[in-house]
């Protein structure tokens, strides 16, 4: 194809602020150009900013979204989130009017999905998907529980339950939390000390996404052959496993560790669809490219902060 020129964003150094520039950018076999919108302002990019890029000057930006303006594996036009590849780590990444990117890295977003929701619950997204679907393999009409169901990765772990086959999703809260009755078909609740109401019904396999005593007390719930995907441990990084039930009733006890899981292909729409039905809409700030500045000078916030590409 022909080359395209557009603005970039270009690092020259940790204590260099960034420079607009223009460049010029072609695709090469295995790649696809993307006209970006947004790009996020992640952990991974401010480790890169402050002397981890792998070249002087280096285009910052590891998950971003936009449309295919040319590419051998996705059609012109269609809406994509991108991410992986080593795009924004070890090569050049996403904050630019146009980035060239791997084929694989470009993941089609799903209908109807909102770009921004998309890009600022991709992680979480992504953990959901792979604790029900791959590592608990949730499959049509079992019983799941699914611990800290007020939370963000709770609730989105039972949206992608549901989307599963789950018969019955069992939510498990604290004390004194208010709960969305339509987040669970029922709600167990756990004390102070982490100790599971004896309500809570047998279960062919749980999402623990809090840790601690709860780990133990829903081991106790698992049915035969069942199976708990651990995904956190916010309630403590310690409990206590009975081996008796353990071995006896061939529990299997599966850490979610998404940094060493090699993604498959098609992973990233499935997760963004699985987890649409949760209709979390989150807090996210999205500021014009021109003012990346003032970004990076900040203590990072508990909310998402964008990039619009499209303002230089």
């Amino acid at each position: 194809m022909s080359a395209l020129t557009g603005v970039v964003l270009r690092s020259y150094g940790p204590s260099e602020p960034l420079r607009a520039e223009e460049l010029e950018l072609a695709a090469g076999p295995g790649e696809t150009v993307v006209e970006m919108r947004l790009g996020a302002v992640s952990p991974a990019d401010r480790s890169v900013l402050a002397g981890k890029q792998p070249t002087t000057p280096f285009v910052p930006g590891s998950e971003g979204t936009g449309v295919v303006v040319t590419s051998s594996v996705i059609e012109a036009g269609t809406p994509v989130i991108v991410r992986g590849q080593g795009v924004g780590v070890t090569r050049p990444g996403l904050w630019g009017r146009y980035a060239v990117v791997p084929d694989a890295a470009v993941h089609p977003l799903p209908a109807g999905v909102d770009p921004v929701a998309a890009l600022a619950l991709l992680t979480p997204a992504l953990t959901a998907h792979t604790a029900v679907r791959r590592v608990a393999g949730v499959v049509e009409g079992e019983t799941v529980v699914v611990t800290g169901i007020t939370s963000l990765l709770g609730r989105l772990c039972a949206a992608v339950a549901r989307s599963a086959g789950a018969k019955k999703v069992i939510g498990l809260a604290w004390f004194g939390e208010t709960v969305d009755p339509a987040l669970a078909d029922q709600i167990v609740r756990v004390d102070e000390l982490g100790q599971v109401g004896r309500e809570l019904s047998w279960c062919d396999a749980a999402i623990d996404t809090v840790g601690g005593p709860v780990t133990s007390g829903v081991l106790g719930h698992i049915t035969p052959g069942g199976r708990v995907a651990v995904v956190g441990y916010k309630a403590g990084e310690f409990t206590t496993i009975d081996l008796h039930q353990l071995i006896g009733r061939d529990l299997r006890l599966l850490p979610v560790n998404l940094q060493r899981t090699v993604l498959e292909p098609g992973a990233v729409s499935a997760a963004l669809a699985d987890t649409e039905a949760a209709q979390v809409r989150p807090d996210v700030e999205l500021v014009p490219a021109r003012r990346v500045g003032d970004v990076l000078e900040r203590i990072p916030a508990e909310r998402r902060v964008f990039l619009d590409l499209t303002a230089f």
